[in-house]
């Protein structure tokens, strides 16, 4: 099993600050550049525009400063330079339209969106004081994510667009709930495998040496597959159906390590595919612009015809190496430039050499996402955190994957760049839970170095020996078995040990509430303990403690 040291870790709100730095430099550089391209002069709101991302990125990183001052120092820098990257194509698209006489006006909307993204994240960094509180949720956040799910099929509140149905209309805004059901859905995902990981790491039988599930066990990823299915069925939407279904199957490798399951997840999404496929109608239309878009009947067919993918296609290739430049391009005749669309958008005008840089963001935010999963010393935050990252790096795949014909094209947005206000605010609700989780992963422990001593020296205890309660004591409320405790202290120099190691002063090893030592972690309390000192009463000839602990 891999372990992570106990080093000291400097909190890196400097560095963050200069990354902020550089970050909003690119998105206030490429906004400007937009409106001197296409109209010879900055944009109107160009200043109320710069001072509003300064004045949130400052906010965010003082909130940072006070409430998680150990956070990772790049994952907001990262965030903030692809959401502004975002929304200067957006801008660029709404000032393209308008020159032609349109009307559109969407970046901001998204600025707005922006700033309440950024604001609710930062709520849940400040009020949220440890990640493992959303573990007490495990089954409440399954219930919130089924019904965030079936919000679209409520007559009267759901709404189809282009042939899905994953809007629901309420208050006057559209709203994708499928993108905050997937913070759910981690959620749960992550405490239900922290409890029964090890029944499905271990049990189940051996067949050519690739260890299977046993059947009671591959309950849940059934359910999971079949809801992935309902969701295909009736909202008519492959990309959530991948997004959910992918998520569980790769928390449960995090949790297990056990390559059967990714073997039986990729089986039954192909499964899936190929029963979809051959019975709905809009999965087979994808299918077939996906195989063949070039054909004149299905680039003519209306609907479900592959003008689109084309133009995307050709919007890409007209970019080349190093794109058009800021303003350059002609992004706005493919449809749904701004948001289905917007990595062909930013490849015609920035090229093949700016969709690298922009993927490598996305891989540095997945990486540090990982990081904090691999850092963080609960087996919930290392789920939690290892699907949140992953989920986000999945999305990604399939976006880009669709627009460049390596998977049938699925209608997903790129996080943090593509229009939407569900998308771009789930994603900086990720964020949140990513920087609250890393602050614990990076915070220095309690515990001693290696090669240290606990404070107050350490020595061998034997069986006589007192100790005096004089912290805790109480049952520990849902403990988990990587919430344990752990014995501070070493065996002397000398004679071998005759008892448990314990420390002059520290926290004693976990004991049950009857005194014994408990055969399940739910039962398990700590202790502070004190030795007595040099003028304490003489001790009794038996330990009044019942002995070893």
């Amino acid at each position: 099993m891999a372990t992570v040291e106990t080093t000291e870790v400097r909190p890196g709100r400097g560095a963050e600050l200069g990354l902020l730095v550089l970050a909003l430099t690119l998105g206030i550089g490429a906004y400007a550049l937009v409106g001197l391209q296409l109209t010879g002069e900055l944009p109107g709101r160009f200043y109320v525009y710069s001072i509003g991302t300064v004045v949130l990125a400052a906010v965010a990183h003082v909130l940072l400063r006070l409430r998680a001052p150990y956070a990772d120092p790049v994952i907001l820098p990262v965030a903030v330079a692809l959401n502004g990257i975002g929304l200067a194509m957006i801008f660029r698209l709404d000032l393209g339209s308008q020159v032609t006489g349109g009307t559109q006006d969407l970046a901001p909307r998204q600025l707005q969106w922006t700033a309440l993204g950024i604001l609710c994240a930062f709520a849940l960094v400040w009020f949220l004081r440890d990640h493992r509180t959303l573990r007490r949720y495990t089954y409440t956040a399954m219930i919130a994510g089924i019904v965030l799910v079936a919000l679209p099929l409520v007559p009267g509140l759901g709404a189809r667009i282009n042939g899905a149905q994953i809007w629901i209309n309420l208050f006057g805004f559209s709203l994708q709930p499928a993108e905050f059901a997937k913070i759910a859905f981690a959620i749960f995902f992550a405490g239900y495998l922290v409890t029964n990981r090890d029944t499905l790491a271990l049990a189940g039988p051996k067949v050519l040496g690739l260890q299977l599930p046993r059947l009671r066990d591959l309950g849940p990823i059934i359910i999971v597959w079949l809801v992935s299915l309902a969701i295909l069925v009736f909202e008519r939407d492959l990309g959530t159906s991948l997004l959910f279904f992918g998520l569980f199957v790769a928390m449960l490798y995090i949790a297990t390590e056990r390559v059967s399951w990714v073997v039986i997840g990729l089986l039954l999404i192909a499964v899936g595919a190929v029963l979809a496929a051959s019975t709905f109608g809009h999965v087979q239309a994808r299918v077939d612009v996906w195989l063949h878009p070039f054909d004149p009947e299905i680039y003519g067919r209306n609907p479900g015809g592959s003008g689109q993918i084309v133009g995307g296609l050709f919007s890409l290739g007209n970019g080349g190496l190093f794109g058009t430049g800021w303003g350059a391009g002609y992004p706005r005749t493919v449809p749904y430039a701004f948001s289905d669309f917007i990595y062909a958008s930013l490849g015609e005008e920035l090229g093949l050499t700016g969709l690298i840089g922009i993927l490598l963001l996305y891989l540095v935010l997945a990486e540090r996402g990982l990081r904090t999963a691999i850092g963080v010393r609960d087996g919930f935050g290392k789920l939690l955190a290892g699907g949140l990252a992953f989920v986000m790096a999945w999305q990604l795949f399939v976006v880009v994957g669709g627009i460049t014909r390596i998977i049938p094209l699925t209608g997903l947005t790129m996080p943090f760049v593509a229009q939407g206000g569900s998308s771009l605010l789930a994603n900086w609700l990720v964020v949140g839970l990513l920087l609250r989780i890393s602050d614990d992963a990076r915070r220095p422990s309690s515990l001693p170095v290696r090669g240290q001593v606990a404070p107050g020296g350490a020595r061998t205890r034997t069986d006589s020996d007192p100790v005096e309660v004089v912290g805790g004591g109480s049952p520990a409320v849902g403990a988990a078995p990587d919430d344990a405790p752990t014995t501070i202290g070493a065996p002397a120099v000398g004679g071998p040990p005759t008892g448990p190691t314990r420390a002059t002063t520290g926290v004693q090893q976990a004991v049950g509430r009857d005194g014994e030592v408990p055969g399940h972690p739910d039962e398990l309390r700590t202790e502070v303990v004190r030795r007595p000192g040099p003028d304490a009463p003489p001790r009794p000839e038996h330990d009044p403690w019942g002995g070893a602990r």
